[in-house]
């Protein structure tokens, strides 16, 4: 990627990530407190995980990675250990509701900064990444909406899988294929 010869619609990433709260939300809702620490096997995260992760995410990931990248793009971004993260913080001993809510939170401060930058704002400003090279600004932002997707996606495929498992001796074939 050049990001030199890159365009970016901020406007429409920035509204889908206020959208996407609400997604998040409204899909996490759909699993009762307890169930939402279900999980299919063990190595794979419940919908209270999937929550926590993106609480995280939303502090200590995008936002700062990309505030960082357009006010110094020399400054090192802060460390992120992600391995065995779930079972270090113990997500899944935590409240659904108000991890949704302190996510809903972080991520209106999130759209509230965004919507601040200036309308020129250069999304072609790079950080060098020691192991990865530039990573670009625009990456940034539309890796973010990007990643909500993909826990949207493990969300519903949380719940899908819950209804096969509230329902042991039945089928979900009828619901078509995943």
């Amino acid at each position: 990627m050049s990001g030199n010869d890159c365009k970016i619609d901020a406007g429409a990433i920035v509204g889908r990530l206020e959208r996407g709260a609400a997604a998040i939300a409204a899909l996490a809702a759909m699993a009762s407190p307890q169930r939402a620490r279900w999980k299919p096997a063990p190595e794979h995260w419940s919908i209270l995980e999937v929550c926590c992760h993106l609480l995280d995410e939303e502090r200590e990931d995008f936002r700062a990675r990309l505030r960082s990248t357009l006010e110094d793009p020399s400054r090192p971004w802060p460390a992120l250990d992600l391995v065995g993260v779930a079972e270090k913080r113990k997500y899944n001993e935590r409240d659904l509701a108000s991890t949704v809510d302190e996510f809903v939170r972080e991520r209106r401060a999130s759209i509230a900064w965004l919507r601040s930058l200036p309308e020129l704002t250069d999304f072609r400003t790079a950080y060098q990444h020691p192991k990865f090279g530039p990573i670009y600004a625009g990456d940034l932002l539309a890796s973010w909406a990007a990643h909500d997707a993909l826990h949207m996606r493990q969300i519903a495929k949380r719940l899908h899988g819950m209804a096969a498992d509230d329902a042991p001796g039945f089928a979900i074939a009828y619901a078509g294929e995943w």
